[in-house]
């Protein structure tokens, strides 16, 4: 499944910053079960806004890690309230089948 979120920068944060601290907070949460990688990134023509993509086994592994509470990954999401609005777009079951051209 995908766990989807938008980031804005609020003004005068810039989204090295915020990858920065998105990274870490990444290498933590890779580490739970059922967690298969994250991506970020810029949308187009907009420097302030972002979109982050989690990918998981399920939704119950994501819920569980978000359950678990890990202190290290707590810390960094507060530390980096000041500077971004953060907005679910939602979560979203993996198609069950893919075709993509050659």
């Amino acid at each position: 499944m995908k766990f989807i979120f938008e980031v804005k920068l609020k003004d005068g944060y810039t989204a090295e910053e915020y990858a920065e601290a998105w990274v870490r907070a990444s290498e933590l949460i890779q580490q739970a079960p059922g967690a298969r990688g994250t991506e970020l990134h810029r949308k187009i023509g907009d420097p302030t806004g972002l979109v982050a993509i989690a990918s998981w086994d399920s939704k119950a592994q994501r819920d569980a890690m978000e359950k678990s509470h890990n202190p290290a990954i707590d810390a960094i999401i507060r530390s980096q309230a000041p500077f971004v609005e953060i907005t679910p777009i939602g979560e979203f079951e993996d198609p069950e089948w893919v075709v993509t051209p050659r």
